[in-house]
């Protein structure tokens, strides 16, 4: 059986070493630190194949990487960044996607015990948002990618 929570664990812990920015995992990070960092969520989960509870299964998740860009502590009057926006949406899709030319395989490994990884892709992407967040006060601005990994017991 595919364990969901280990590639979820193996989604974050790749971002924030691919990023060395702080990943929340469906809430802004536990470090407490203020924006720019990444969130995290599982939004959708099917399996085909033989049985969830055969050894054999396939399954398909899909994961929300929400960018968050914010003001610079050290500059009064300061607002998210667009330029810093972007580059965050690159370093996710750089993270998931890249491939190594020479060889073709994944810049980063799937690296979840028992599971191999099928294929990736990048199914929906949202540009920045202007104040994705309730407090207009904090200049905040959110760009939203969702990846796809089609996922196979080993």
């Amino acid at each position: 059986m595919i364990e969901k929570r280990l590639v979820t664990d193996w989604v974050e812990t790749t971002l924030a070493a691919a990023s060395t920015m702080p990943v929340g995992r469906g809430r802004a990070p536990t470090t407490g630190a203020p924006p720019p960092y990444y969130l995290l969520y599982s939004v959708d989960t099917q399996v085909s194949g033989a049985p969830f509870a055969d050894l054999n299964e396939d399954g398909s998740f899909v994961y929300q990487i929400t960018s968050v860009s914010g003001p610079d502590p050290d500059v009064p009057q300061s607002t998210a960044d667009l330029d810093q926006l972007e580059w965050m949406a690159d370093k996710a899709r750089t993270t998931f996607l890249a491939r190594d030319p020479g060889t073709g395989l994944w810049l980063r490994p799937f690296t979840v015990p028992g599971v191999s990884c099928m294929t990736r892709s990048l199914e929906v992407e949202w540009g920045a948002v202007p104040g994705g967040t309730s407090e207009q006060e904090a200049a905040i601005m959110t760009y939203v990618q969702r990846f796809r990994f089609n996922l196979t017991a080993a």
